[in-house]
């Protein structure tokens, strides 16, 4: 799983010309999901998102977590984190997940926040989207987490 981590002053998303989501300061999320991903990489992510010390505290030291800052999420689904542009001159997105398998891993990721009680909205899943990003900083991160590589068959 990939995270655009982007820390905003606010955030919201269109969709058809309304607007379906939108937040004040805190992240904006672009989340991928790869075929292996589980949700164990959802919930590693989510910890790491709510703890992560990318909020300036009074000396303007980046140590203060979405959790310490009161901030909220926007989770926005981005299958194009796993495009593979390197052939040709079109991108490939056979790394993406198929939405069966995307969509609940996002959801999860989402319950996760939440559980760390970190106010979330949500994008639409596989709408075409307007995504509105005031990026504070500008402060952007990539998170990823894979899932463990399967056992090669005949080791032990």
């Amino acid at each position: 799983m990939r995270v655009l981590v982007q820390r905003v002053r606010q955030g919201a998303v269109h969709v058809g010309g309304e607007t379906v989501a939108r937040i004040g300061p805190g992240v904006v999320l672009l989340v991928g999901v790869t075929h292996t991903d589980t949700p164990a990489e959802a919930e590693w992510l989510a910890k790491k998102v709510a703890h992560l010390r990318i909020f300036e505290d009074e000396a303007g030291k980046m140590n203060r977590s979405l959790k310490d800052v009161g901030g909220e999420a926007l989770v926005v689904s981005q299958f194009t984190l796993y495009a593979d542009p390197y052939e040709g001159r079109r991108p490939s997105f056979i790394h993406a997940a198929p939405p069966e398998h995307a969509r609940p891993l996002i959801e999860r990721f989402a319950d996760a926040l939440r559980a760390e009680g970190i106010p979330v909205q949500m994008g639409v899943f596989g709408a075409h989207m307007l995504v509105e990003i005031h990026n504070d900083g500008p402060v952007t991160i990539w998170l990823e987490r894979a899932a463990p590589e399967p056992p090669a068959s005949g080791r032990s």
